[in-house]
């Protein structure tokens, strides 16, 4: 099938391993070709028919496993499941030659790891477009997910205020980074321990010179969450942190989302949330349940903005 100039975003990348790789316009192209996509009358446009890809999971998932899964069937393509426990990688086998021979069967892989540098090898060794699910470091596909949410409550994201309470993981790291590519303001509030890595934030200050966006690192929820149109928190222990989780519930008792922390957002604030919740840990129900809250259509967004990746790559 022939895309047509709507369905074909103008991507010069061949991955996605980071947003940090993507510019402002392709960002905005990949947003709106998910919005374009989303329409209830091109659910099922084949766009990559035929086409398969493979997904490989060292961590466990929801979201990522089924949003990519439903995406490449919507698309008229497929997708093949790869635990690291059935393959060869999980036995020894070199990430390279893992590459090098998947480049052979499939149209793509999107891997879900721990190490950034899992993701990059396999990418450098493949033939074919490698997609990051999630590492420790960054969740692109998350983000992308995320900014078109925001675009579809404010009709903008240009000088739109986030605010990220909690942990300052893979989810602070990319959202910092998306949020100086689009031209959005983005706090971070965590405790000083558990702040995200200079050279995460340096490198988000880069980005945001070129767009005039603000990032900033504060230990103080109400500072973050004062005036903003977007307040965001996660897990205070992803996986492989399970060991951590009573400490860090000690650690991040005072930067629990709740109903008195909100009160200093914006009127029309919206809360977000990349799931699984940890209800009444780092949100309570009442804000997760509330007027407010998007992130069952953030959740769903998921499935758009990845199919809009899937098109752009695996046609490009």
């Amino acid at each position: 099938m022939t895309m047509t100039s709507t369905f074909a975003p103008k991507i010069t990348q061949k991955h996605l391993l980071s947003l940090k790789d993507y510019s402002t316009e392709e960002i905005l192209d990949l947003l709106s070709l998910a919005a374009e996509l989303k329409k209830p009358e091109n659910k099922y446009t084949p766009l990559l028919q035929n086409k398969v890809l493979g997904m490989i999971f060292e961590k466990s998932s929801t979201r990522t496993r089924v949003s990519f899964e439903a995406g490449m069937l919507q698309l008229g393509g497929h997708a093949m499941y790869l635990s690291t426990r059935d393959i060869q990688m999980g036995r020894g086998e070199t990430i390279a030659d893992t590459a090098r021979v998947l480049s052979g069967y499939l149209d793509g892989i999107m891997i879900r790891t721990f190490e950034q540098a899992t993701v990059q090898e396999l990418a450098d060794n493949s033939s074919i477009p490698v997609i990051n699910g999630l590492t420790d470091d960054f969740h692109p596909c998350q983000v992308l997910a995320d900014l078109l949410t925001i675009q579809e409550q404010f009709g903008s994201l240009q000088g739109k205020k986030m605010a990220y309470i909690g942990d300052g993981n893979n989810m602070a790291n990319s959202l910092m980074i998306g949020a100086a590519k689009v031209g959005m303001d983005i706090t971070v509030a965590a405790p000083a321990a558990y702040a995200p890595k200079p050279e995460m934030v340096a490198l988000a200050k880069e980005f945001a010179k070129e767009t005039g966006s603000n990032i900033h690192i504060t230990a103080d929820p109400v500072e973050a969450v004062t005036g903003a149109d977007v307040i965001y928190t996660d897990v205070w222990a992803s996986m492989g942190q399970e060991q951590e989780a009573l400490e860090r519930l000690e650690r991040f008792k005072n930067f629990q989302v709740n109903e008195e922390l909100v009160q200093h957002a914006n009127p029309n604030y919206i809360f977000m949330h990349c799931l699984p919740a940890h209800r009444e840990e780092e949100v309570t129900t009442g804000v997760l349940e509330g007027a407010h809250s998007v992130v069952f259509q953030e959740a769903e967004n998921r499935l758009h903005a990845q199919k809009a990746l899937l098109v752009a790559l695996l046609n490009n």
